[in-house]
């Protein structure tokens, strides 16, 4: 089975490049994040043979799951966290996970909340947020697991094109990273770490592209399924129109 994850920033941007990407990549299930739209404004692929879940609210946020090898049980909610600026209002859970069998594997596209800064509310959110995850890898989630998406952490420093800059910063934070370790110590296998050498996303300020500043944070993390290979599709953040993450595309074996 070839699972692919990507954030696509923004899906009605950018559904030919989804549409392209179907008809040459050969992959089973595609998990996109960051669609932003609602469910009603997402468009249809079925053109592509594939089947199509989507969980959106509104213009930010949003993920959805493409599936040629079949797409059952959808669901949204893990047990995650909301969030809400406002820490006395309902904190409503946001459109960041959507989870169906896929081929008799439990696949689920995540985005998993930005943090911002150290100090802010959402840091908090983002770790209760994993921690969620964590415990329903481990205590509820089917054997055969695969845990896809723009996780928003970079698991080494070497993930991340110059160390020093992200110093006092989020994504590199051990109390982030100790999160990554949680779904390890819940089974789970870092099938991307195959790819650690190639980044996955590249801001579009400052040339970061062009000049090759980029992060790893796009992974998949798999249980009861073995990761055989992986890839960076590096010319998907090509061109003009491009996402700024790149497709991570994983192939695994079922037996």
């Amino acid at each position: 089975m070839r699972i692919a994850t990507w954030n696509i920033n923004s899906v009605r941007t950018r559904a030919e490049r989804v549409r392209d990407f179907l008809e040459r990549s050969d992959v089973d299930v595609l998990c996109l994040q960051e669609t932003k739209c609602t469910d009603e404004q997402f468009p249809d692929f079925s053109s592509t043979g594939y089947e199509q879940a989507h969980h959106g609210l509104h213009a930010f946020n949003g993920v959805a799951l493409l599936s040629r090898v079949g797409l059952e049980d959808v669901r949204t909610d893990f047990g995650q966290p909301g969030f809400a600026k406002d820490l006395t209002a309902t904190q409503e859970q946001e459109a960041r996970a959507i989870g169906a069998i896929c081929g008799g594997v439990e696949v689920w596209s995540l985005y998993v909340p930005n943090g911002r800064e150290i100090c802010d509310p959402h840091y908090t959110y983002k770790l209760a947020w994993l921690k969620a995850l964590a415990t329903y890898a481990a205590d509820q989630a089917p054997s055969k697991l695969c845990l896809t998406g723009d996780f928003n952490i970079a698991p080494r420093d070497e993930d991340v094109w110059d160390r020093e800059v992200f110093n006092g910063r989020t994504h590199v934070t051990p109390r982030e990273r100790q999160a990554l370790a949680a779904l390890e110590a819940a089974g789970m296998t870092q099938a991307t770490a195959l790819v650690e050498d190639e980044y996955t996303y590249w801001d579009y300020q400052a040339m970061r592209f062009s000049k090759n500043e980029g992060m790893r944070i796009d992974l998949q993390f798999a249980r009861g399924i073995t990761p055989e290979s992986a890839r960076v599709d590096r010319d998907e953040r090509k061109g003009k129109g491009a996402s700024d993450h790149a497709p991570v595309v994983v192939t695994y074996g079922l037996g």
